[in-house]
């Protein structure tokens, strides 16, 4: 849980209608790209990324990866596979993901950006480890593909901030604050509403 002085880690993702991440492959070619949406001023906001080994691998048959850094950002990968020796600049957590992203969390910087997949952001949630759920909703039905929030999963209670409807391409960004599990502190809560995105 972020307070004032911690960065959050916010999970941004473009979803389908029907609730998927991709497409059975992990494809992504249905997803419009929209004249409105600056996305100098959305990348600007993160300097980490967080991401699972299959997220990473995508990147890196689509050439985004340089120097163990996806788009020039620190990145974190979540793996117990992956050869760090073929991505020296990259970070790699292979267990205690708790206490990693704590310490993601704890140290100075710019919020932490949830790249993905949906696996790991479950896993994350069952900790109550992420701030907020900022979703785009593509309008396309796929029918298949990768879920947004793959079960069994537990509940995750959340409270719009935000709402933007891109009129070009029908796109639909939601902005959601994630609501602390039962038993967390309340002041820690506010402070979360608080921050500033």
């Amino acid at each position: 849980m972020a307070t004032q002085t911690q960065r959050r880690l916010r999970y941004q993702v473009v979803q389908s209608l029907d609730g998927f991440i991709a497409g059975p492959q992990g494809e992504a070619d249905w997803i419009p790209m929209d004249p409105d949406i600056d996305f100098a001023a959305h990348f600007a906001q993160f300097d980490t990324l967080l991401m699972g080994r299959k997220t990473f691998a995508g990147m890196v048959g689509q050439g985004g990866v340089s120097g163990g850094k996806v788009f020039g950002k620190d990145t974190v990968v979540v793996s117990r596979t992956l050869d760090k020796s073929r991505y020296p600049g990259l970070t790699i957590v292979r267990d205690d993901l708790a206490g990693a992203v704590a310490a993601l969390k704890a140290k100075p910087g710019k919020d932490i950006w949830l790249f993905g997949g949906g696996e790991l952001f479950r896993s994350l949630a069952d900790r109550g480890l992420v701030d907020s759920v900022e979703v785009v909703v593509a309008p396309i039905l796929l029918g298949q593909g990768l879920p947004l929030y793959p079960g069994p999963a537990g509940r995750v209670a959340l409270t719009l901030r935000s709402s933007r409807v891109f009129e070009k391409t029908g796109l639909l960004m939601l902005d959601y604050f994630v609501e602390p599990a039962e038993g967390v502190d309340a002041l820690a809560s506010g402070l979360r509403r608080s921050a500033t995105p």
